[in-house]
């Protein structure tokens, strides 16, 4: 599948999403050409070609490094902690410091329309992440829990997207501890239930 031969990136494969980054960064998708993204890189139109498909495939790449880098680090976070309830809530922080640390890449996948099957793609994993973190909060199947994980989920989706508009790092900083405080509330007590990794 392209995910994995994306995951094993090549120098050329590299060297092409690093300048199709600049350049939709400086640009935003429907402005960038292919053409720019060749005179960024260095690269040929058929190397681009053969590797990516075009710019559609570039941006789709750019956003599952993103997300797995993301989800890496949740992942990370939520298996330091001890407590079943804290690992939710360590994960949820881990995801807003990246939304941060990667702002500008944050901002370009949260703004930009992107190729027409992005929307599908983000909403398909948005609902697997739904039924992940029901499990994972070990949640009865109810609809009073899938509401909850559904807001739970959404909740860190758009806090990621306010922390990624901020202007400054205290912004940032108060937007992460604000949420915090917020997923707190929302998550259940009962003993029985475990931790869920936040994504989104």
């Amino acid at each position: 599948m392209r995910s994995r031969r994306w995951s094993r990136s090549s120098g050329t494969q590299d060297t092409l999403l690093r300048a199709a980054r600049d350049v939709f960064l400086a640009k935003g998708y429907a402005e960038a050409t292919v053409a720019d993204i060749v005179a960024a890189s260095g690269i040929s139109v058929g190397s681009l070609y053969h590797h990516f498909g075009g710019k559609p495939g570039l941006f789709l790449a750019l956003w599952e490094q993103f997300m797995r880098g993301q989800e890496e680090r949740t992942s990370r976070a939520a298996k330091a902690a001890e407590d079943a309830g804290e690992r939710f809530i360590a994960g949820a922080r881990a995801y807003l410091e990246g939304s941060w640390e990667q702002r500008d890449v944050a901002r370009l996948f949260l703004e930009s329309d992107g190729p027409a099957e992005f929307t599908v793609l983000r909403r398909q994993r948005g609902w697997n992440w739904i039924g992940g973190n029901k499990r994972l909060l070990g949640l009865a199947d109810t609809r009073e829990s899938h509401v909850l994980v559904v807001l739970l989920t959404t909740m860190m989706a758009e806090a990621g997207r306010e922390v990624a508009a901020c202007e400054s790092e205290h912004d940032a900083e108060v937007t992460i501890d604000e949420a915090i405080r917020l997923v707190r509330r929302l998550l259940p007590t009962s003993p029985d239930v475990g931790g869920a990794s936040p994504q989104s």
